[in-house]
């Protein structure tokens, strides 16, 4: 088995690259060691130490470092872990353990226009977003502001705040006219 590995916009994230399917579907967030548990790959990936992050996709790992080691120093050990899991015939995820669609749901007066900020972000965003290791996904809709929450090499990410106000603010403002702004959730920018 040969792992590729790539970097992300995130200097202490790096996307490693199996050479298979890691989810069938949706993504995975572990963002500590102890919501891990649902994943024996993520638990093996803690496991080999000093990493803070796990994020699983369709075809890629994304791994955060601590911010004490250098990747020179953690890397061989993650690969082990990768390709010790991948060998062992465990599941990625166990039973009750699959993502769904990642978005947060939403009920009331602005279904359509929740729908179309989902379907934006599934079509436009969220593929770009993959490519450098993370996911976005839909978290709340109040008064024209979209509340996004940032997984993977995107959390934490020193591009974040670009990516988030000239990027998808832009794209969800030119589309539709009730979107007057987007804030993340659950990373300190």
């Amino acid at each position: 088995m040969f792992i590729q590995t790539e970097s992300t916009p995130n200097p202490a994230t790096l996307k490693f690259l199996p050479g298979q399917t890691v989810l069938e579907a949706g993504t995975a967030d572990f963002p500590t060691e102890e919501a891990a548990g649902k994943s024996p790959l993520a638990k093996r990936i803690f496991g080999a130490g000093q990493v803070s992050g796990v994020f699983l996709g369709n075809d890629f790992v994304t791994v955060t470092k601590a911010e004490d080691v250098e990747w020179d120093h953690v890397k061989p050990a993650i690969l082990g872990a990768i390709m010790d899991h991948f060998q062992s015939g465990q599941p990625v995820l166990n039973e009750g353990g699959a993502e769904g669609s990642g978005h947060a749901e939403h009920d009331g007066e602005d279904g359509e226009i929740v729908g179309q900020i989902k379907e934006l972000l599934d079509t436009r965003v969220r593929p770009a977003v993959a490519q450098d290791g993370g996911d976005i996904t839909f978290h709340g809709f109040e008064r024209g502001v979209v509340y996004l929450h940032m997984q993977g090499a995107c959390a934490g990410c020193p591009s974040s705040t670009l990516t988030l106000k000239m990027g998808i603010e832009n794209l969800l403002r030119h589309y539709i006219p009730e979107v007057t702004e987007v804030r993340p959730v659950g990373v300190a920018l």
